[in-house]
């Protein structure tokens, strides 16, 4: 089995920042679990695809057993799924809010649980979770309560568990992103929203799967909120 090699599990990895981390992984000789509705069989046999919606546990648990029974450990655990929704706040439905409140904060909460009981078997372990610049600076123009109202708790929650977990050998940390270049925003909205970064041009992929890459490495770094966005959060 090779129980060796490190292992990783991304949330959220059928595309974008998600579908890259399972590659920046791979290039660190991890061997990677990744998880989504949508996520495509792979062939290489250093990779576990468990489709399912990271919102039911059973999605959860799969991931983790088969994940444990295929390469033997979890170390790493990457809450990359998210939705975000831009509405005026009296605009949301309920369809909207529980959309949101399933995906970004129980879905955080089931594959967390069940992937830091591993990881306190073998006394180390490393989590991240992918939030945004907007719980620290809200935009006008730019409606994100819902985001900031999940978003928001896991940077709170990624504080907490840091703590918690400092003697135990596990760090927790997270990544919060500016406006990334994605398939979500065409090219001729690029220009808007890079004005909105004082840098004046939106994040790369690739800029969040370096800064992930840099905190998995980062042995005295946990309980950090890593503003990879620009310097929005910084100001205006």
């Amino acid at each position: 089995m090779g129980i060796d090699r490190k292992v990783a599990i991304i949330t959220g990895a059928s595309q974008g920042i998600g579908a890259a981390l399972v590659d920046g992984y791979l290039d660190r000789n991890y061997r990677v679990i990744a998880t989504a509705r949508s996520v495509k069989p792979s062939s290489n046999p250093d990779v576990l695809v468990i489709p399912g919606d990271i919102a039911d546990r059973k999605t959860a648990e799969r991931a983790i057993a088969e994940g444990v029974a295929r390469f033997g450990r979890i170390d790493t655990l990457v809450n990359n799924a998210g939705i975000f929704i831009a509405k005026p706040f009296t605009e949301y439905t309920e369809a909207d809010f529980t959309a949101v409140l399933r995906t970004n904060t129980a879905g955080f909460f089931h594959i967390t649980q069940l992937a830091l009981a591993e990881m306190e078997k073998q006394g180390s372990g490393h989590i991240v979770q992918i939030t945004t610049s907007l719980v620290d600076h809200a935009i006008d123009g730019v409606p994100s309560v819902l985001a900031s109202l999940t978003k928001g708790g896991l940077n709170a929650a990624t504080k907490s568990l840091a703590i918690e977990y400092a003697r135990r050998g596990i760090r927790v940390n997270a990544v919060s992103p500016g406006i990334i270049k994605s398939s979500m925003h065409p090219v001729e909205t690029h220009a808007a929203f890079g004005a909105l970064h004082p840098v004046g041009h939106m994040g790369e992929v690739s800029d969040i799967v370096e800064a992930v890459l840099y905190l998995e490495t980062a042995g005295f770094v946990t309980g950090e909120i890593l503003h990879v966005d620009g310097g929005q959060s910084a100001g205006h």
